[in-house]
């Protein structure tokens, strides 16, 4: 198994997004939770997040998961299914609810950041080997999931433990680390996560929580610790983002054969060496931040879009930005990312027009106005 992405073999949709979606609702004005006087309602889950920015970008996705038979359930199904998303792989559970939550406005990274889960026992919890069809989990050419299913119940990181496992005729399977303390009763979850990232083609993993789950510090000291992946983004927040891809082959590792362009960033090391990693770094763009939440996904889903599309790393790095950006200005998990054609006029910007770029709330709905220099 290698880490491309194999169009004979799943000639299906392009992804299958596994895991839990919750109805999200959202503060009307920022303060502590015991404050705010009334939420607006939306959706949001990590993989969610992904099928959604994907389907908007127009890819063939297909969203599998478990949700309450109740009118929370019908919202996220309906919500999800309006971004062009398949929702057939879904499964409705009479017995327990559809989960929900509740944030704070501000940053997840800041004490005063607060959100309030309300989903013990959700129907997604339930998610557990055999109770999923693999017609639906290996429909697509890639596979992409979360941590944070691993961590809903002992069902679901047995079911995770199974699709992590090397099997012939997988699809590329990515997997998102997303961290989340909180949601590991008994702080099992660091060496949990990182026994799953090794059995993926396709990791993101933060620095930062890189560091607080793993005592790693730096890109290398990860990649060190994580060799089995063919393909490791490590993401270095304001500081852009760095892609390991080691070549199996000669093919390399995170691409559709036939890819094509260049993306203009930083490569070192180990081209041509079977086994030795090419190393791609790409800065983060500037952006006027609304809200974080959700951004991480929204970067996944760009540098995935661009990995179904045969583009090289740094190209893949920048359309992560890029849909990350898109994410970043707005208040909720979701934002609109830009045109196909408008994402790629950006990618292929030189060095220096890269570093002027400065996006803002509304910048995904202009053509032309996006490049603002100091």
């Amino acid at each position: 198994m290698t880490g491309t992405v194999d169009t004979d073999l799943h000639p299906g949709v392009d992804v299958v997004c596994l895991g839990e979606s919750m109805v999200t609702f959202l503060p009307s004005l920022p303060g502590r939770l015991a404050d705010v006087p009334s939420f607006a309602r939306t959706i949001g889950g990590a993989e969610s997040n992904v099928a959604c920015a994907l389907a908007a970008a127009g890819h063939t996705v297909k969203w599998v998961s478990r949700v309450g038979a109740d009118g929370f359930g019908d919202h996220l199904v309906d919500a999800i299914a309006a971004y062009g998303v398949d929702t057939s792989g879904v499964r409705r559970d009479p017995d327990r609810p559809t989960g929900i939550y509740f944030r704070t406005a501000t940053d997840r990274a800041t004490d005063a950041h607060e959100v309030a889960y309300y989903r013990a026992g959700s129907a997604a919890s339930a998610m557990a080997p055999g109770t999923l069809s693999y017609d639906d989990l290996w429909a697509g050419r890639l596979l992409h999931v979360s941590g944070i299913t691993a961590a809903l119940s002992d069902d679901c990181l047995a079911l995770m433990r199974e699709l992590t496992a090397r099997a012939p005729g997988r699809p590329l399977l990515s997997f998102d680390v997303n961290h989340r303390p909180g949601l590991w009763r008994d702080g099992s979850g660091a060496r949990v996560l990182l026994d799953l990232a090794r059995g993926a083609d396709l990791v993101f993993v933060g620095e930062d929580e890189a560091a607080e789950a793993w005592g790693l510090h730096g890109g290398d000291a990860i990649r060190a610790a994580l060799p089995e992946p063919a393909t490791l983004v490590v993401k270095r927040g304001s500081a852009g983002a760095t892609v390991y891809e080691r070549e199996v082959g000669g093919v390399d590792a995170g691409r559709v054969t036939g890819g094509q362009g260049d993306g203009g960033g930083q490569s070192d090391g180990g081209q041509g060496d079977e086994g030795a990693d090419t190393v791609t770094s790409v800065p983060a763009l500037r952006v006027d931040v609304v809200a974080p939440v959700g951004a991480g996904d929204a970067f996944a889903a760009g540098f995935l879009s661009a990995t179904l599309r045969g583009l090289p790393a740094a190209a893949r790095l920048r359309h992560g930005h890029l849909t990350a950006a898109a994410t970043l200005t707005v208040p909720g998990d979701l934002g609109t990312p830009p045109s196909r054609a408008d994402a790629d006029r950006l990618v292929d910007l030189d060095a220096a027009a890269w570093g002027t770029l400065r996006l803002g709330p509304g910048w995904t709905a202009v053509t032309e106005q996006e490049v603002r220099t100091p």
